[in-house]
């Protein structure tokens, strides 16, 4: 049975629709508060939560939860609202179901997953106690070891949620690991991937084959001295440890779809009237002829597209760096993350951003040196690289081999060209000479990677390419 239960509604739950779910265990349950009161729990008889329910969510965005749920919502808006049961809390689990069940009754709408909702009545959980802090005091960790917060997920698409998100920064402050436990039908969304980069954080998959193994990599795992850990051959040596790897990571079918992978950094002067996002908004309009559908802090992302509300966030929680995710519409699958970043050289946004195509859609390969000029010449650009990818057109990271993109353009910030000493930015070891972008007098440079997109040599001209630049 699932971990999470999220009702859907058309109408805000209100106090009276909270308070009828709440008393899913009866009156004489326990109910706290954390996350500065933005978090409901239902707690055992000592305090620890058995179910925590996060404050309903007004959703603006069409597609969400089509996108992580696979479930049909009301239109937009709609609220979204998740309640999280304890790990292993059969009870816990059977109040979380319970709970969205109510929800859904009361408010109208739906409950994900529908199986996990079907009982409006209380819940006997008298004597349920579940496991002691500090692995219950962050509502979506389930383990916690000296080096290792483990979280299981048991949903379609695990997401970035405000959840999740919290205990990112919890294992990041107390310099832990992050490990996030699937089962092998799950995928990632690109804003949970592309924060699970240090070790030794990682996807792990549960696996009828191999016991477990890296959604990333394909290594094989097993749980040794406080976290998942690979398990090296019998004849590895320290030089060459031969770690296997999965046969289910392995198993790979060629679809025809494919992504376009865009990673970019500008640098603006810090400037009161400065308006952040308008990078992104550019790209974004000449791919796809059409601006971003919407964004926020954390998946859903619930807010309609505006610059001037991104620009606040950030500016309101500077000098902290801001994490954001920005979504397209259905028909064009698109999604980026956004860390925006107070520095010494200004104010910083590095953008990871991606498109998918299915068979018979042709990515807008024509468009990039026009992108590339855009930001050169409007956004302050320091760099921009851009690949091809054979992977899903819905953009969804799945526990198998993807293999990496090929490189089709690098692309130099006018102040980094002007910065490098004599001709080196314009002279390079590629066949084809580099770009100029915007003005003679301070020009960014464009250099088309002439690889083969059928193998890697795109890279080998990258490696080149970057050496040179170093004056390697």
């Amino acid at each position: 049975m699932t971990k999470d239960v999220i009702a859907l509604t058309p109408r805000m739950p209100d106090p009276l629709t909270v308070l009828a779910g709440l008393l899913a265990g009866g009156p004489d349950r326990l109910v706290g508060t954390t996350g500065e009161d933005a978090v409901v729990q239902l707690c055992d008889d000592q305090g620890r939560p058995l179910v925590s329910i996060e404050a309903p969510l007004l959703v603006q965005v069409a597609g969400e939860a089509e996108r992580l749920l696979g479930a049909t919502a009301p239109p937009v808006p709609f609220w979204w609202t998740e309640a999280r049961a304890t790990t292993g809390v059969e009870e816990a689990e059977l109040l979380a179901g319970t709970f969205a069940a109510r929800i859904a009754t009361l408010a109208g709408g739906s409950a994900w997953p529908p199986q996990a909702a079907r009982s409006l009545s209380v819940v006997k959980s008298e004597g349920v106690s579940v496991a002691p802090t500090p692995a219950a005091a962050q509502p979506a960790v389930d383990a916690l070891t000296d080096k290792v917060a483990v979280v299981i997920q048991d949903r379609p698409v695990v997401a970035m949620t405000a959840w999740l998100s919290d205990a990112f920064r919890a294992a990041a402050n107390a310099e832990l690991g992050l490990q996030i436990v699937t089962s092998p039908g799950a995928t990632l969304s690109p804003a949970v991937r592309n924060s699970l980069s240090g070790w030794p954080s990682r996807w792990v998959v549960q696996d009828e084959r191999d016991g477990y193994y890296d959604g990333l990599s394909g290594a094989v795992l097993r749980w040794q001295h406080g976290m998942f850990a690979t398990v090296e051959s019998a004849d590895a040596t320290p030089e060459d440890p031969r770690t296997p790897v999965a046969a289910a990571y392995q198993e790979v079918t060629d679809t025809g779809d494919r992504q376009l992978a865009i990673s970019f950094r500008t640098v603006h002067p810090a400037d009161d009237r400065l308006v952040l996002g308008g990078a992104l908004e550019s790209v974004w309009q000449e791919l796809t002829g059409q601006p971003p559908a919407g964004w926020g802090t954390a998946e859903p992302a619930n807010l309609p597209w505006s610059l001037r509300r991104l620009t606040d966030v950030a500016f309101e929680r500077a000098p902290e760096p801001t994490w954001l995710v920005v979504v397209g519409s259905p028909d064009r699958p698109g999604l980026a993350t956004v860390r925006v970043s107070r520095t010494k050289a200004g104010v910083e946004e590095d953008v990871t951003l991606a498109f998918g195509y299915g068979p018979g859609e042709e990515p807008p390969l024509d468009a990039l040196p026009r992108v590339a000029e855009v930001l050169a010449t409007r956004h302050h650009l320091q760099s921009m690289l851009v690949q091809l990818r054979r992977a899903r057109r819905d953009l969804a990271v799945p526990p198998r081999f993807e293999g990496p993109g090929v490189p089709l353009a690098f692309v130099l910030g006018a102040e980094e060209v002007r910065e490098m000493p004599g001709d080196r930015a314009r002279r390079t070891p590629l066949s084809e000479p580099p770009v100029q972008l915007g003005p003679r007098s301070r020009p960014a440079l464009y250099y088309p990677l002439p690889g083969d997109p059928s193998d890697l040599s795109g890279w080998q001209d990258f490696e080149r390419l970057m050496r040179h630049l170093k004056g390697a």
